[in-house]
């Protein structure tokens, strides 16, 4: 599916999904979203409190309900993540976005959206959100900019020592690791087949990225794949015997002999830069040297 790229004019809208937040977290990207000529519009119940939820399952979800099946919002953003998306998966009639495509953009707790998204080829945009629509933030927000007005030509970075080398084409896929996890088995898990898998995740001990890694394994999920791009694994933590190998290692033991490209370093996820991918379109995965250097590139197929 083709989802049509943002113009001046356009309306937006902005929903909380999963944790609360205040009006001072949305008025930056009000004012950005703004600033680029776009019309935004807030869901009904986005500063409800719920505990730690932005209001109940049912006020979450009939929120972004309505802006999926508005025919004049172009796009959805996801004020933040925490936790609470996947509790809405069995209110949300996604197959209204066949009728009136639009973006879902958002990373970390959305990556529920993503996962379903992806079960109906429904691209869908691992991006920041409002919540850090800041000067900080500056270069993730250009980068979903870009690829939200169609002028995203791809990206190029310089190689890690655990790359394996090679080039693949495939749907883009994934999100944040913990999620991909805990959703397996269901409706919602992963579609590994003609895949290049996106994986990011944040303050998980390094033996759960083990774990998780070899859920991946042993489901036969990681032999299906035709590349994996990884993220940011940031403030991992440990246990008081050091599990004795970083995040990255432990992905690579379980990647490095699938005979597919494995690419490390990618600037995404719980980080700055956070830069926009486009999952659930087609594109190219690239490692390579000339024997001075190494440089990966990831290009849309598609786009």
């Amino acid at each position: 599916m083709n989802i049509p790229f943002l113009h001046t004019g356009n309306k937006v809208g902005i929903v909380a999904p999963a944790r609360k937040v205040s009006t001072e977290d949305v008025q930056p990207a009000i004012a950005t979203l703004e600033g680029w000529g776009l019309q935004v519009v807030l869901g009904q119940h986005i500063f409800d409190q719920e505990h730690q939820f932005a209001g109940t399952d049912q006020a979450r979800a009939a929120d972004l309900q309505k802006l999926i099946d508005d025919p004049d919002v172009r796009a959805i953003f996801c004020v933040r993540g925490g936790y609470g998306c996947a509790r809405l998966l069995p209110h949300i009639n996604f197959a209204a976005l066949q009728r009136h495509p639009k973006w879902i953009v958002g990373y970390s707790d959305i990556t529920a959206f993503h996962l379903a998204l992806a079960q109906m080829d429904i691209p869908s945009i691992h991006g920041t959100m409002p919540i850090h629509f800041t000067t900080e933030h500056r270069e993730s927000v250009a980068s979903l900019r870009q690829m939200l007005w169609g002028e995203w030509q791809g990206y190029r970075w310089d190689a890690q020592p655990l790359n394996v080398n090679g080039t693949a084409q495939g749907i883009l896929r994934g999100g944040n690791l913990s999620l991909l996890y805990s959703l397996q088995a269901t409706p919602y898990a992963l579609a590994a087949q003609d895949t290049i898998l996106f994986i990011e995740d944040v303050d998980e001990y390094l033996y759960h990225i083990d774990r998780m890694m070899l859920n991946l394994a042993l489901s036969g999920v990681l032999r299906q794949l035709k590349g994996i791009l990884v993220g940011g694994m940031t403030q991992m933590k440990d246990n008081t015997i050091p599990y004795g190998k970083t995040a990255y290692e432990i992905i690579a033991q379980h990647t490095q002999t699938l005979g597919i490209p494995v690419v490390f370093g990618f600037a995404a996820g719980h980080q700055k830069p956070n830069k926009a991918l486009p999952l659930g379109t087609r594109v190219q995965l690239q490692a390579d040297s000339d024997g001075k250097t190494c440089t990966v590139q990831i290009k849309s197929k598609s786009l």
